[in-house]
């Protein structure tokens, strides 16, 4: 069957939007976050369980395989397929909190994290905790037995997973939670279920085989599948439910499951410690597990160096010698006295041991979070100094404890032995479990071989010398999946092959993975990184930014605008011009005109790439001269353009006031047809403020009260409000700072200001140079040579005043030195609150905030937070917070892209009614109403309306 073929058959199955089969769109979902790569014919997304067993049956007939996906985060080459690879992450993400918080509910498709932000309030989490968890999905979670920093064997998936509802192959659904279905299952899938008794029953008669699968599970294994399950449970339908934990999506369907939670510890103390060398620090392992460490994580000196200029980092690491080492070591209680109990016992215990630098254990959560972010991010980060057009290769192996020491040194005879000079150790120590990192390009038969023949080395070493496992969490994969039977033996493994069979006799479910025939399979279809640009090529295709994207559901994430990006590229090199071009027509509106820019996506990178920037610069280089001489002349003239702007949003509110409300939405979407880059009409635009109350005023030198610079956005200046008062945000800033007796200065030259962000998001260099030196010189002028601190009204200006820097010229580079600029939320924090009467507030009952993506930039969310409690008993921050999308204007050229993106946020704001609703950017206020349907404004308002 042909693709246009496929994709019509598959659109009788699912609707048309959800069955994904343009090029952009397959290449954008080839990758995951392994080093293997395969193009699918098809990327569908199904919405229900019916769907599900349709697809299953369409599989059959057509002899097509078949994948499920969810964060995309394996490692092993799991989540990748030349048939139909299923992407779960869009709507497969129901969860239920139970039992006072003792069990959760999930689908695939919720984060792990997610899952414990809906957990913290019971104090309590899911056992597994992988570094990834922000980004990968309770399916691939608990798909790869998951397990992490501190669960170990115990609290894995495996054995925190309670139920679990699951589809076969054959369509039929089954749920070990329902009674019925223990019969149903023996006499509806009796073949199936005839076969898991009588492995079981084998494994029981053969003593050494008993034995080997419940040793194999006292440390922590992911090699072929759980073999344990015949030993733990006896039922078929038990059995074969914990065959899946760990089976990689290979058997069958998990449409649900139920986790018992374990406590989330309410104290916590850390402390990294550092070594003469690796050896030295895997000496200590047994001893803090013996004083009750939680967490032992190893860092070599290379994995170190991988960090060691990030922002925060304690600088002592620069310092450490070549064959230094750390360990991060976390303590956990309920109880803070003992806690302290037992990290002096530790330190006692540890005294005679030859520390670097005196340990030192904190309990302070910015500074645990801080530590934890760097050592969940060592992998992607050492894959950022990696060569160009070379693949990093993360492994993940178990030695005894008690040996680690040796094996590591081992392990690093064969780094120099096949010329890894940059690999790196780190891992969680106290179950013996390390990962090591390798880079190096897959573009030739040498380097392929080369890897072959190291890794056939490692997998001697770890099994026959220290009888260890291939794999302890990242699962078996594509990357193990020759050596199943080398780790397992011949009887073990021929078990794991009827299970496949008995499973999926047709092997169209995620066929190679696990069970394969091919001994070469890990040196096959693998990923070819060709050189592109920085921000490229420093990706390692991780995934860890995808759930901060605002457009994850729309078009492209941040990983896949760069996987594009590198097919573009790769299909030109090719002459593959035809391909090519279809990829630049789509890269279009998929890859820049629906990004919005907003860097989130740089937060979640451990590596900082920054997906805006590459957009904006591509933007850049795509403007003709023409578009960029409108946009200067634009920037010269914006005086002019914001007359011309308001005087338009009156004739826009009037003709509607004559035609009824949909008047201008109807006009300027014929507009649209004509000229596509016409910004539509919403209903949140209202008429523009007055602007009588921006008067200049002289400063009082001799006055007692502060003095401020107020600089009104020209987005307050053009937009209008529709505060329930009737105030514009103008008036109630001044309103709020006369309350706080502060002195208030408006400069005369406001009108035609701009901070330059929209021309800063759409790539017109020259104009935003244009515009960020105006207003400097405006703002030193205004400021009194930047003697009084400078307040906007919007936090994306604010945002965009303080990166104001790289566009100056060398005199007003000298000058923003000196201006002190400050976003409205760091002014009503830092300074409005402190001139309050706070016994003459009336607070309001409840609120909800939406905290812009530009506080997450400016770190103030903390402050946004804190003011809101100050005039509220109750605040509500949703969980699903996030960029709007509204990106300045892009939510007037593409309100697709911030219904999508406010879609889950808004969900969540729905099921509750509030006394008010905040932001702190007058777009973001008009996305969220927009979504909600309810009036979200400053916090200005808020503070306003709660004084007196």
């Amino acid at each position: 069957m042909g693709n246009n073929n496929l994709h019509t058959s598959l659109t009788e199955l699912l609707s048309k939007d959800r069955v994904k089969s343009r090029l952009i769109d397959r290449i954008a979902y080839a990758s995951d976050a392994g080093f293997y790569y395969l193009l699918p014919r098809a990327v569908v997304q199904p919405i229900n369980e019916e769907e599900i067993a349709a697809l299953f049956k369409f599989s059959r007939e057509q002899s097509v395989p078949i994948v499920f996906r969810g964060g995309g985060t394996s490692l092993s080459g799991q989540s990748i397929t030349d048939g139909i690879l299923v992407d779960l992450s869009q709507y497969w993400t129901r969860h239920y909190v139970e039992n006072e918080g003792h069990t959760i509910r999930v689908q695939p498709a919720i984060t792990g994290a997610m899952a414990n932000a809906y957990l913290k309030k019971f104090g309590r989490k899911i056992g597994p905790d992988p570094s990834s968890i922000n980004a990968a999905m309770m399916g691939g979670i608990i798909s790869n037995n998951a397990s992490g920093m501190c669960c170990g064997v115990k609290h894995n998936s495996y054995h925190t997973t309670k139920h679990i509802r699951f589809i076969l192959t054959s369509g039929k659904v089954f749920s070990t939670e329902n009674p019925a279905d223990y019969s149903r299952f023996e006499l509806e899938c009796s073949s199936l279920a005839s076969e898991l008794s009588q492995i079981k029953q084998q494994i029981s008669f053969d003593r050494e085989l008993y034995e080997l699968i419940r040793n194999k599970y006292q440390t922590k294994n992911t090699v072929g599948y759980s073999l344990n399950a015949f030993i733990d449970y006896t039922h078929p339908l038990d059995i074969f439910a914990h065959l899946l934990v760990g089976g990689e999506g290979t058997l069958a369907f998990i449409a649900e499951a139920i986790l018992e939670t374990v406590p989330d510890r309410l104290y916590k103390s850390t402390a990294l410690l550092y070594f003469r060398d690796i050896y030295a620090a895997c000496q200590l392992i047994i001893p803090l597990t013996q004083a009750g460490a939680e967490m032992v994580e190893l860092m070599d000196r290379a994995s170190l160096r991988s960090i060691e200029n990030m922002e925060g980092i304690d600088p002592f690491i620069r310092t450490l010698p070549e064959s230094a080492a750390a360990l991060l070591v976390e303590f956990q209680d309920d109880d803070l006295a003992h806690l302290n109990y037992l990290v002096s016992s530790f330190l006692t215990v540890a005294a005679n041991q030859h520390f670097l630098k005196e340990p030192i254990f904190s309990t302070n959560f910015q500074q645990r979070d801080f530590l934890w972010k760097v050592r969940k991010g060592l992998f992607p980060a050492v894959g950022a100094i990696r060569a160009q057009g070379t693949t990093v290769i993360l492994e993940d192996i178990v030695f005894p404890v008690a040996q680690l020491g040796d094996a590591i040194l081992d392990l690093q005879k064969l780094f120099k032995k096949y010329n890894y000079e940059n690999a790196i150790i780190f891992g969680h120590a106290k179950d013996g479990n390390i990962h090591f990192v390798v880079s190096q390009a897959f573009n030739n038969e040498t380097e392929i071989n080369r890897y072959d023949q190291f890794l056939r080395e490692v997998v001697v070493l770890v099994i026959d010398k220290y009888n260890g496992s291939l794999k302890a969490e990242h699962g078996t994969g594509r990357n193990m999946a020759p050596f199943v039977q080398t780790e397992w033996g011949k009887d073990a493994y021929q078990i794991m092959k009827r299970i496949k069979a008995a499973a999926d006799p047709l092997n169209l479910l995620n066929p190679g993975v696990i069970i394969n025939a091919d001994a070469d399979v890990h040196i096959k279809d693998l990923k070819v990184l060709p050189v592109v640009e920085e921000e490229v090529d420093k990706c390692i295709e991780c995934g860890f930014c995808e759930h901060k994207c605002p457009s994850r559901a729309l078009t492209l994430t941040p990983r896949q605008r760069i996987v594009v990006r590198r097919a573009m590229v790769q299909l030109k090199n090719q002459g593959r011009q035809k391909e090519y071009k279809t990829l630049v027509k789509d890269y279009k509106y998929d890859g820049m005109e629906t990004c919005a820019v907003d860097g989130l996506c740089a937060g979640a990178c451990p590596v900082d790439i920054n997906t805006g920037e590459l957009v904006k610069r591509l933007r850049r280089e795509s403007h003709s001269a023409t578009g960029n001489f409108i946009a200067n002349t634009v920037a010269k003239n914006f005086r002019l353009v914001e007359f011309g702007a308001r005087l338009a949003l009156k004739s826009g509110s009037f003709l509607n006031h004559l035609g009824g409300p949909k008047t201008m939405t109807k006009m300027t979407t014929g507009i649209r047809g004509i000229l596509p880059d016409f910004p539509l009409w919403t209903e949140q635009i209202l008429p523009p403020p007055d602007l009588s109350v921006l008067k200049k005023q002289k400063i009082n030198h001799n006055s007692s009260f502060q003095t401020i610079v107020y600089f009104p956005s020209c987005i307050s200046r053009v937009l209008g409000s529709s505060s329930v008062g009737g105030l514009n945000i103008m008036e109630t800033f001044l309103n709020v700072s006369k309350k706080a007796n502060i002195q208030v200065v408006i400069s005369d030259q406001i009108a035609g200001s701009c901070c330059g962000q929209i021309f800063s998001s759409k790539g017109f260099k020259k104009a935003y140079q244009i515009t960020a030196n105006r207003i400097v010189d405006r703002l030193w002028n205004s400021s009194d040579n930047g003697k009084y601190m400078i307040v906007t009204d919007v936090s994306s200006c604010a945002h965009t005043l303080h990166q104001l820097r790289p566009a100056l010229s060398p005199d007003n580079q000298q000058k923003f030195d000196l201006l002190k600029i400050v976003d409205s939320v760091d002014y009503l924090c830092d300074t409005v609150l402190p001139g309050l009467k706070l016994s003459a507030l009336k607070k309001k009952e409840k609120v909800v905030l939406h905290s812009a993506c530009t506080l997450q930039k400016l770190k103030t969310q903390d402050k946004f937070l804190k003011i809101a409690e100050s005039f509220a008993d109750q605040v509500i921050v949703p969980l699903h917070t996030g960029c709007c999308g509204m990106a300045g204007d892009r939510g007037f050229l593409f309100p697709e892209l911030t219904a999508s993106a406010t879609f889950a946020e808004a969900a969540e704001v729905k099921r509750n009614e509030f006394d008010g609703y905040y932001s702190s950017a007058k777009t973001c206020e008009m996305a969220m109403s927009q979504a909600v349907n309810k009036n979200y404004e400053s916090i200005l308002y808020l503070v306003d309306e709660c004084t007196g």
